[in-house]
């Protein structure tokens, strides 16, 4: 277990060390990371808008209609 564990962090420092070298090997993370951040955002301004349509939705007084359907 101990051994996988070591190759494990060995492939890691390997990986850090061949990044660091790189200048350009951040970007695509970068690009990544501002993507997911800009549909996180996007989800959030809908879910808003659905929220305040259900709300207002909800507010409408079908007068007599809604009386007949309901038992």
């Amino acid at each position: 277990m101990w051994t996988y564990i070591a190759i494990f962090v060995d492939e890691l420092k390997s990986r850090w060390k061949a990044m660091n070298n790189d200048p350009e090997a951040g970007y695509a993370s970068e690009a990544v990371l501002v993507t997911a951040l800009l549909v996180l955002g996007a989800i959030v301004v809908i879910a808003i808008i659905v929220a305040k349509v259900t709300n207002k939705a909800n507010e409408i007084d079908l007068g007599w209609l809604a009386q007949s359907v309901v038992p």
